[in-house]
């Protein structure tokens, strides 16, 4: 029997146009290189050829054989797109894409961090104590006396376990980061400049303006002759550098167990320029200070002009005493702040409770 390969592979080639799904491709395959198909066929007709024909007819044959064979695997992959396709539609990347969630610090680590970064370029390193304390750190190493209202139970977090290396004293949840400063007296004799940022504890009602839970970054600077005037240079330059130069500051008497003298740190309001009022422009784009007949009290300041920031003062000899330091040999300043505080006034969030509610609409604007 003669063939003719040219007119099959055109054969071949017509009806390739017509396999659109599997079962029409398995149909192909069996029809030309199935056990009965037509290249099986061609195979056993070559017994009954010339010799001179035989090497022709194979050749042929199994040359259609590997051109049938990449039609298949073509038309396989092409019917297994397009099934694909049907099921999940290709993406369009002309689309804009969307962008994965990335985290980033939150607002009071930021403010932490701003706040120590201040002090580090002043020469001051940051260290950190436990939140668990000894009732000796917290309040009888400075200078708290046991009848303090701050050692009664509703004014700190007592802890059921008693401390066995004081002789039956109870621990606590830290309720300032003040007793860092015993910690590290202890452990590193003058000169020093350090500053521990922390968490602390207090049973407070939970309101806009408290929480049971708070930071606070506590400062202490002892070395020879360290002066009342050092300390407040060393914050006047800290307060300018966290809230700018134009601010005006002023030093008001007060008292802490643990400082003598002491002072508690304001800043003018940085809203209204420690004018305590505002008016609003009708064509400026916000609240400018202006004459205060018929203007608005600043709600920030409270019509003060005055911001509080912080509490300072000199070390109290006492504190050096329960520290183990020599008598009248050092002086030294610390001081003592809210983070939260100088949060919510630099940015001006007005509930401290946001900062802890994980609202990511509130997180992601800082």
């Amino acid at each position: 029997m003669n063939w003719n390969f040219q007119e099959i592979q055109e054969r071949v080639e017509e009806e390739t146009q017509g396999i659109l799904s599997a079962q029409d491709l398995e149909a192909f395959r069996i029809k030309y290189l199935g056990r009965k198909g037509m290249i099986q066929e061609i195979f056993a007709s070559l017994a009954g050829l010339p010799d001179e024909q035989k090497p022709l007819v194979g050749k042929g044959a199994n040359e259609l054989r590997s051109r049938i064979t990449a039609v298949i695997e073509k038309k396989k992959t092409e019917i297994r797109e397009k099934e694909n396709q049907a099921r999940h539609p290709l993406m369009d990347i002309t689309l804009p894409g969307v962008a994965p969630l990335a985290g980033h610090r939150h607002i009071l680590t930021q403010t932490i961090d701003e706040i120590c970064g201040v002090f580090e370029r002043l020469g001051f390193t940051v260290q950190e104590g436990p939140e668990i304390e000894t009732e000796f750190n917290n309040f009888t190493a400075l200078n708290i006396a046991v009848d303090h209202p701050s050692r009664d139970a509703f004014d700190t977090f007592y802890l059921d376990k008693p401390d066995p290396k004081n002789k039956g004293r109870y621990l606590l949840l830290r309720s300032h980061t003040s007793p860092a400063q015993i910690r590290i007296m202890q452990k590193h004799k003058p000169p020093l400049a350090v500053v521990v940022p922390g968490r602390v504890y207090r049973p407070d009602a939970v309101d806009a303006s408290h929480s049971f839970m708070f930071h606070q970054v506590e400062g202490l600077l002892v070395d020879r002759h360290v002066k009342f005037s050092d300390l407040k240079g060393l914050l006047t330059v800290f307060c300018k550098r966290l809230f700018g130069d134009k601010i005006k500051m002023r030093f008001r008497p007060h008292f802490f167990p643990f400082t003598e003298p002491s002072a508690e740190v304001d800043i003018s309001c940085y809203i209204c320029d420690g004018k305590g009022w505002l008016v609003h422009s009708p064509s400026a784009k916000m609240s400018l200070p202006r004459d205060p007949k018929g203007s608005k009290g600043c709600s920030v300041c409270g019509r003060k002009g005055w911001l509080e920031i912080m509490g300072c003062g000199m070390v109290h000899p006492h504190v050096f005493e329960a520290a183990g330091y020599p008598q009248n040999r050092y002086t030294g300043l610390a001081f003592g702040l809210g983070v939260e505080r100088i949060a919510m006034l630099k940015y001006g969030v007005q509930d401290i409770r946001i900062f802890f509610e994980n609202d990511v609409r509130f997180l992601e604007q800082f």
